[in-house]
C-alpha cells in the first residue's frame, strides 16, 4: 500500500518536474522580432540591451553562446557575433575565457543606460502629445492624473 502511494507522488514529482523544465525553456526563449528597414545586428544589439536594462540579464549572469542566440533568433552566427562585439566595446557585456561571455558587473553602465533610455522615451512621449495640440503643463497634468 505505501509502495503504491508512493508511486504516485513520484509520478506526480516528475511529472511537476517536466512542466517546470518546459516553463525555464519557454521563459528562456526570447522573442526576437526585426523590422526590414534596419541592419539586423542593430536590432539584436538593442533587444539585448534592453533585456540587460530590465534585468532579464542580471549583472554578472551568463549570456547564452552565440550560436544558441542564433539559433534561437533565426540569424546567422557571424550577424550576433557583430552585435556581441559591439555589446562588448560598449561595456555591456565581457568576455572570459572559461566562463564565456556574462553581462557586465558594472551596475553603473547598466543604471546610465536605463536613465538614457528613460530620457529618450520621455522626449518621444512628449513630442508626440505636443504633436496632438497638448503644452508641456497639460501633459504633466495628464501624467499626475494617471498616478
Amino acid at each position: 500500500h505505501y509502495k503504491y502511494i508512493l508511486y504516485i507522488v513520484i509520478k506526480q514529482l516528475i511529472q511537476i518536474y517536466n512542466i517546470l523544465i518546459a516553463l525555464y525553456k519557454e521563459m528562456r526563449e526570447m522573442p526576437w522580432k526585426f523590422e526590414s528597414d534596419r541592419p539586423i545586428y542593430a536590432q539584436i544589439l538593442e533587444q539585448i540591451k534592453e533585456r540587460i536594462i530590465v534585468g532579464e540579464y542580471p549583472p554578472g549572469s551568463r549570456l547564452p553562446s552565440v550560436r544558441e542566440l542564433a539559433t534561437e533568433a533565426a540569424v546567422n552566427p557571424n550577424t550576433m557575433q557583430r552585435a556581441m562585439a559591439e555589446l562588448e566595446r560598449e561595456g555591456y557585456v565581457v568576455t572570459n575565457r572559461t566562463t564565456g561571455r556574462t553581462v557586465t558587473d558594472n551596475v553603473g553602465v547598466i543604471m546610465e543606460s536605463k536613465k538614457s533610455t528613460a530620457i529618450e522615451l520621455t522626449h518621444k512621449y512628449i513630442e508626440k502629445m505636443e504633436q496632438l495640440g497638448f503644452s508641456k503643463e497639460q501633459i504633466v497634468k495628464i501624467i499626475e492624473e494617471g498616478k
